[in-house]
């Protein structure tokens, strides 16, 4: 599998997210929180950086689900999603990941047709990889 690239910004997103935890920049002086990480803050123009944690819980923002030809590592799994989740107390924050049934589950652990646009998820990390993944929430 594809493991991400990690630059100098976003290298802590990372750390944390291996550590279970999910947490964005955001600006040590104003405060704005910010996703991609950048050096400077788009609000502001401060260089000051902070890592806040946030709840990990959101909602399906967008979502697709991809059919070979694929990458063979990806084919072997296909179909399965990759969905876009929009943060409860950032809507302006997107992050990308796989919808799955549990912490470290494969990519094709939930049908593709259980996907919905608005339903709330969890952060969970993959306890291999480190990756974020996202379960959907229980009522």
């Amino acid at each position: 599998m594809l493991s991400p690239v990690i630059d100098p910004e976003g290298a802590p997103f990372w750390r944390y997210a291996a550590q279970g935890e999910l947490r964005v920049q955001a600006c040590a002086d104003c405060g704005a929180l910010r996703f991609p990480p950048r050096p400077c803050c788009p609000h502001c123009r401060s260089f000051g950086v902070d890592w806040r944690p946030v709840s990990g819980h959101g909602r399906v923002w967008s979502y697709v689900v991809p059919h070979p030809p694929l990458l063979p590592d990806y084919a072997e799994r296909a179909p399965y999603n990759v969905i876009v989740v929009e943060l409860v107390e950032a809507p302006h924050i997107r992050l990308v990941g796989n919808l799955v049934s549990g912490p470290g589950a494969p990519l094709d652990s939930l049908p593709a047709e259980s996907v919905r646009i608005g339903a709330r998820v969890r952060f969970v990390p993959d306890p291999a990889s480190g990756l974020p993944q996202w379960v959907l929430e229980r009522p």
